[in-house]
C-alpha cells in the first residue's frame, strides 16, 4: 500500500475547540499541516506549513506521536502523521489551498472530519485537556 506522510498541527482556541481547515477540491476538515518536501524534518515541514495556509508563527508545545490511519482524500493510501501540540502568535487567516477554516468542537459530529482528527487528535485532545484540568 503507497503511503502518504504529512506533519499535522492540533492547535486549540480558548474555547478548546479545534481548528480545522478544508483544502481546495476536497471535502473532509483536517488539520493545519502537509507533506513533508525532501530534506525536511517533520516539525520543519509542520511549521512552514501553518505559516502558508493559515499566516501563523506557532510554537511546538508537544510532540504527540506517530500515527498511521486512513487518508482522507486518496483512496488506497495509508497516511503516516507526526503530530504535533501548537500554540500560535495570532488568529489564523486563510491563506494558500485553503478552502475553508473553522473551529469544532470536540464532540462536533457535523463537519466531515479526516480519519487522523476523529480517530487520534480527538481522543487526544479530550485526555490532554482532562489532564490540565487536573492539574
Amino acid at each position: 500500500m503507497k503511503t502518504i506522510t504529512v506533519a499535522a498541527a492540533i492547535i486549540l482556541n480558548q474555547q478548546q475547540q479545534l481548528l480545522v481547515v478544508r483544502k481546495r477540491y476536497t471535502a473532509c476538515f483536517m488539520q493545519v499541516g502537509g507533506k513533508l518536501e525532501a530534506g525536511e524534518l517533520p516539525e520543519q515541514s509542520m511549521l512552514r506549513e501553518i505559516q502558508e495556509e493559515i499566516g501563523c508563527q506557532a510554537t511546538i508545545q508537544q510532540f504527540v506521536g506517530r500515527f498511521e490511519t486512513a487518508t482522507a482524500n486518496e483512496p488506497d493510501h495509508q497516511l503516516i502523521s507526526y503530530l504535533y501540540y501548537v500554540t500560535l502568535d495570532q488568529l489564523p487567516q486563510m491563506d494558500a489551498e485553503i478552502a475553508a477554516m473553522q473551529w469544532v468542537d470536540l464532540d462536533d459530529d457535523q463537519t466531515t472530519l479526516a480519519p487522523l482528527t476523529t480517530e487520534i487528535v480527538m481522543p487526544w485532545v479530550r485526555q490532554f485537556l482532562a489532564h490540565q484540568a487536573r492539574a
